[in-house]
């Protein structure tokens, strides 16, 4: 990294990597081919406040800011993208909704414990019907006496069926109401064990197989009149403002993708030999490892400037966004190109190449795919010139 770093966070990045390495190098393989959650893992990151970065010291979090954020994600991607998700997913989205838009009581009695690492959050926006245009989802909310009735299904949560608490965007306003698009929604605090709540089918995926990815299903499920976070109606608005520090977290999710990727393809280049010499002194191995750096670079500086600006200001639709697509696509790059530099040993499981060819792809998708990306991108830059 080329711009200056405070002591303190040349702490925290030295204290994620060495996490890495000792906790989450050794059980890689093993967690990726059973599909199993690491959470022994995860509990050990909340010792280290991993899973309450960005929160206040009072409600259990370490009070950092979005650069030390991105330090701790990166770190843990470059060695297991599955356990960076899920310490990314935790602290941006689940629980970082509840703080930004729940009341101090709210905050009080979900953000500490989560912020604590006593529990882990989910969060619910996509559908079957609903990824890119998520203001498209069917999942409803009706109001009763005291509370609310969910009924609907949402797809692809990360923590689906681990979490212990999910934010739930629904329609809470009829059909025929006239609600206009994006104020037709709110968002819902829904905890594990709630009469009708359930977890759905559990996906079987490409990459980050160890990050717990599954469907949620409500029937005739009642929340209480306190776990509506902020007004009815807010909740698609409030998605939003929570996916821009969510494409800063997958922008390092990406970064650390491409960097554990060029580490793993620059050793192997410097170790394996033909016609009598590493192919690291081939030329067309020297500009592909010359390409991945120069991507990771670039990536580098738009992450770490969107979460300084995060820091700064709080507005980062246009920076996040741009940081998320160079990252992830990044990330696919230097992926695809060490496995190429590993040959036929970057299709076998002996190596990562070949886990972080897989893992990368949901850099490019998640949170908005890159095609999203470039129409926010497109939209900020057009408004900003009128």
């Amino acid at each position: 990294m080329d711009f200056s770093l405070t002591p303190e966070q040349l702490a925290v990045q030295e204290t994620a990597r060495e996490f890495a390495r000792r906790e989450i190098d050794p059980i890689v393989d093993e967690h990726d081919e059973s599909q199993k959650f690491p959470l022994a893992v995860m509990k050990k990151a909340a010792e280290l406040g991993f899973l309450g970065v960005i929160f206040p010291e009072e409600l259990g979090g370490a009070a950092l800011g979005y650069v030390e954020y991105v330090l701790v994600v990166t770190e843990l991607s470059a060695v297991d993208p599955s356990v960076g998700i899920s310490v990314a997913a935790h602290n941006s989205l689940g629980t970082n909704h509840i703080y930004k838009f729940g009341s101090p009581a709210q905050r009080e009695r979900w953000v500490a414990p989560l912020a604590r690492g006593e529990k882990i959050a989910a969060w619910a926006l996509t559908e079957a019907g609903a990824g890119s245009d998520a203001a498209a989802g069917r999942t409803r909310a009706r109001k009763v006496d005291g509370g609310w009735v969910l009924d609907g299904a949402k797809v692809f949560c990360t923590h689906g069926s681990v979490g212990d608490v999910a934010v739930v965007m629904a329609v809470t306003e009829p059909p025929d109401s006239g609600a206009p698009r994006g104020r037709h929604m709110s968002a819902f605090v829904v905890e594990r064990g709630a009469a009708g709540f359930r977890t759905g089918k559990k996906e079987n995926k490409l990459g980050i197989r160890a990050s717990d990815t599954a469907e949620l299903v409500f029937e005739e499920c009642f929340v209480p009149d306190d776990h509506l976070l902020g007004a009815r109606g807010e909740g698609f608005k409030q998605a939003m403002a929570v996916l821009d520090g969510g494409r800063i977290s997958i922008a390092a999710l990406g970064l650390g993708t491409a960097i554990g990727a060029y580490r793993t393809a620059l050793a192997y280049a410097q170790q394996r030999e033909q016609f009598g010499k590493p192919i690291a002194e081939f030329q067309a191995i020297r500009f592909t490892l010359a390409e991945m750096a120069t991507r990771i670079a670039a990536a580098e500086i738009l992450t770490f400037a969107a979460a300084a600006e995060m820091d700064r200001t709080g507005k980062v639709t246009l920076k996040a966004s741009e940081a998320k697509l160079m990252a992830g696509e990044a990330a696919v790059f230097c992926s695809e190109r060490g496995v190429q530099i590993h040959g036929g040993y970057g299709l076998v499981k002996d190596y990562r190449a070949e886990k972080y060819y897989r893992d990368a792809k949901i850099c490019t998708i998640g949170e908005g795919t890159s095609e999203i990306q470039r129409l926010v991108i497109a939209r900020q830059l057009l408004a900003r010139t009128g």
